[in-house]
């Protein structure tokens, strides 16, 4: 066991009262978890401070207590009995580094790859994992969905856990085998330190738009850019997006190494004569890497989202020195559960899945699909209760402008009625001259697509994507569309094809 010395040798401190010569039982943040001999780092969150917890934790026996504010500010009524208090600059920072240590800093143990942007960190982790395992690499991962060590997967709580938590999670991943974990980082858990003390062997940048700021957040796009910046004074090697208008703002004050890829010229990794291509179930990207890596590439994954997320794969690949053929091998192979996910329904259409939920996420998904020239554009949506109505307007005006015919149906209605969101839907598809069928139970919308699907079809059934559940009335019901599919097959007497 360390000592409270040892726990603390990464950050600077003032012993307030007591000794660090001492050794300790656990490590907590929560004070309902306090025990005799724990190290308790009080935390000030939105809505509790752990400061005034102080007293109970001298009496619950605490043998290290880590604060941020002077002694005579804190909560103690008796003395400190036999605990050690003492007071660094920020305790988020010091939790950071104490989580590190105590799980004995698994990070070192494995290649680590961070990815921070404002839209792709989903998609572009779980392609890079899949490239990775497919060139012999052992990859966990953290990200929004879920953390996946082996074959387990578990369901996330934060993009990015708070700093106890993701160590934990690092030691496991370390522990179960795998030499590689890519993450995703959001600008939250940078701005509060959860990522500190982990020297990432590549930091990625995909983009950067006005988002996530707000109570509780960020107070303004400046400091969302600058907390996205930080990553880039944590890593060895920094991939940039240098499309993006903010690529200069992120490098700002970096200490990487950095690689620029996209589609301008004279960056590190430039994708030429991008084409869309493909049919059936099969839509995708090819086209060409120039720069520090020249070779053709496809992916099936539609758009030029697919492409950037393609060619970002591509140069953290190159970095890490995988050799080309076993990523042009292994890019067609790619796939991201419930991000354009196609399904095998038919030879003569197209199915796909997507996570699309709100309207700038749909018309950015219709848009690309449209560049494919479907025979019809069918797109099936819902929209979450509890939640703006406006975003149920904006959804239905998207898809009536853009959709041949969409099948407005039922997403997670939590507390409201399902037919009152679906009217207000139809209000906003009102503003179009889109046509539409209404069919509130979503099992048989899907079939509705299915059954009445026509040659050259591209259908997307959007809202759910990765999600395996339906949320009625405050309890979520088992509900994965790719089982819905299949049981629609079956009672249909349909198969898809091999």
């Amino acid at each position: 066991m360390k000592t409270l010395k040892e726990l603390c040798r990464d950050f600077e401190y003032e012993v307030l009262s007591g000794t660090m010569e001492g050794t300790y039982t656990e490590f907590v943040t929560d004070n309902r978890k306090l025990v005799r001999g724990c190290v308790y780092v009080c935390i000030k969150g939105a809505n509790f401070d752990g400061h005034s917890c102080v007293s109970q934790a001298i009496e619950a026996g605490a043998q290290l207590i880590v604060v941020e504010r002077p002694l005579e500010e804190l909560d103690i009524k008796d003395g400190t009995g036999g605990s050690t208090i003492i007071r660094t600059v920020s305790t988020r920072a010091a939790m950071a580094h104490i989580s590190c240590a105590h799980y004995d800093y698994p990070a070192n143990r494995l290649f680590t790859i961070g990815i921070t942007g404002t839209k792709g960190k989903t998609t572009t982790t779980y392609l890079i994992k899949s490239i990775l395992e497919q060139a012999g690499r052992k990859v966990g991962l953290i990200g929004t969905i879920e953390t996946i060590i082996g074959d387990v997967h578990t369901p996330a709580l934060n993009t990015t856990p708070d700093s106890p938590v993701l160590q934990k999670l690092l030691r496991d991943i370390a522990d179960g085998g795998c030499d590689t974990v890519v993450m995703e980082v959001s600008s939250q858990g940078l701005m509060l330190h959860r990522t500190l003390g982990i020297n990432f062997d590549i930091g990625i940048f995909t983009n950067i738009e006005p988002d996530h700021i707000g109570p509780n957040e960020h107070t303004d796009f400046e400091q969302y850019l600058s907390c996205k910046a930080m990553l880039f004074r944590q890593c060895r090697i920094g991939i940039i997006n240098g499309d993006d208008e903010h690529a200069g703002a992120i490098l700002s004050g970096a200490t990487c190494r950095a690689l620029t890829y996209g589609t301008k010229p004279g960056l590190d990794y430039t994708a030429e004569n991008i084409r869309y291509i493909g049919h059936g179930s099969h839509l995708g990207m090819e086209f060409s890497v120039n720069g520090r890596a020249n070779y053709p590439v496809r992916i099936n994954m539609p758009g030029m989202f697919s492409v950037y997320n393609g060619l970002c794969a591509v140069a953290v690949c190159d970095s890490m020195g995988i050799d080309e053929e076993k990523v042009k091998a292994a890019l067609p192979k790619g796939h991201v559960k419930g991000r354009i996910e196609p399904v095998k329904v038919s030879s003569d259409f197209t199915l796909l899945i997507d996570y699309a939920h709100n309207a700038m996420a749909l018309e950015s998904l219709l848009t690309t699909l449209r560049k494919y020239d479907p025979g019809r554009l069918v797109c099936l949506f819902g929209c979450g209760g509890n939640r703006s109505r406006d975003r149920r307007f904006e959804m239905g005006e998207v898809s009536g402008r853009l959709a041949d015919l969409s099948v407005i149906t039922s997403d997670n209605p939590r507390n409201e009625d399902p037919l009152a969101i679906i009217e207000d839907i139809k209000t906003g598809i009102s503003r179009t001259d889109g046509q539409y069928v209404e069919i509130p139970d979503r099992k048989e919308a899907i079939r509705y697509c299915i059954v009445n699907g026509r040659p050259g079809d591209i259908i997307v059934l959007a809202g759910k994507g990765h999600e395996d559940y339906q949320e009625i009335c405050g309890k979520k019901y088992p509900m994965d569309e790719r089982v819905l599919i299949a049981e629609i097959l079956a009672e249909e007497g349909m198969r898809a094809p091999s």
